[in-house]
């Protein structure tokens, strides 16, 4: 079977489909075959996309949702599996980051970033669940970050609920290996995205910056096959990134040193 017929037959469903990761996901997987589900908050945003890849695939079903808003998650992946058929791929790759200090941040802020980046996740997996079980087989991806395994300045709401990912999706796996269900969490280090854009300061509002680290990324279409590459091959983490990735291992073996570099990080 060539690339391009890797996932024919299969369908995938994309959250932060508008935008960096999510949309360089959207191509990889149009590429290599796969019928497409998209959604993020960006309804017009994720039309320009259909139109964008439109040349490649007319199957893309637009389907908009705000990841801190899921009272009608139930109906919405109801209505969308009438539709498909079937998920097999569901990748969780919509949420917002976080630009403000512990004490600065309102505990109401740190709620909203739960409800994105946590309960949304989570409730689109525990909606589109069901329907994986009952057809057989299934993968789930959800998407964590470098600062979901060590903290990190400006951001621990945002590192508190990625690492809160790790937690889920492993007993979600351990519970569903029974079902042909695997589940992958991805680590993102830098890549040029708007997330920093768009992360949350103390107030709530976009930060509205791009943090210079990130603007020296690697690109969201390279991500993507990274990505696509570890989903082939069922890794239960997927590293994402550049030379920035060897603080994971710094801070698993070498848990001193890493605090002596957290000293000296840099909050962008």
């Amino acid at each position: 079977m060539g690339n391009s017929e890797i996932f024919s037959g299969k369908t995938a469903w994309i959250t932060g489909a508008s935008s960096g990761i999510g949309k360089g996901l959207v191509h990889a997987f149009l590429e290599r075959g796969a019928s497409l589900v998209i959604s993020s908050n960006d309804a017009e945003g994720l039309e320009k996309v259909k139109s964008e890849y439109a040349g490649i695939s007319q199957d893309i079903l637009s389907a908009p949702f705000d990841l801190s808003d899921t009272d009608g998650i139930e109906s919405l992946v109801e209505n969308v599996v009438k539709k498909t058929g079937r998920i097999d791929y569901l990748l969780n790759i919509g949420g917002v980051s976080q630009r403000a200090s512990v004490a600065d941040t309102p505990l109401w802020l740190d709620r909203k970033i739960f409800e994105i980046n946590y309960f949304g996740t989570i409730a689109l997996t525990k909606a589109v669940l069901p329907y994986m079980i009952r057809q057989g087989s299934g993968h789930i991806a959800a998407t964590s970050s470098i600062s979901g395994r060590f903290g990190f300045p400006l951001r621990s709401a945002y590192s508190a609920s990625k690492q809160a990912l790790h937690g889920f999706f492993e007993t979600l796996f351990l519970e569903n290996k029974k079902n042909n269900i695997r589940t992958s969490v991805i680590i993102p280090g830098r890549v040029r995205t708007s997330i920093s854009l768009h992360a949350l300061d103390h107030e709530g509002r976009e930060h509205g910056r791009m943090d210079e680290g990130q603007a020296k990324g690697i690109s969201p279409e390279k991500a993507a096959r990274i990505i696509i590459r570890g989903i082939l091959r069922n890794k239960r983490e997927i590293t994402v990134g550049g030379s920035e990735l060897l603080l994971l291992y710094v801070r698993r073996y070498f848990p001193r040193l890493f605090f002596r570099i957290g000293d000296k990080i840099s909050a962008t």
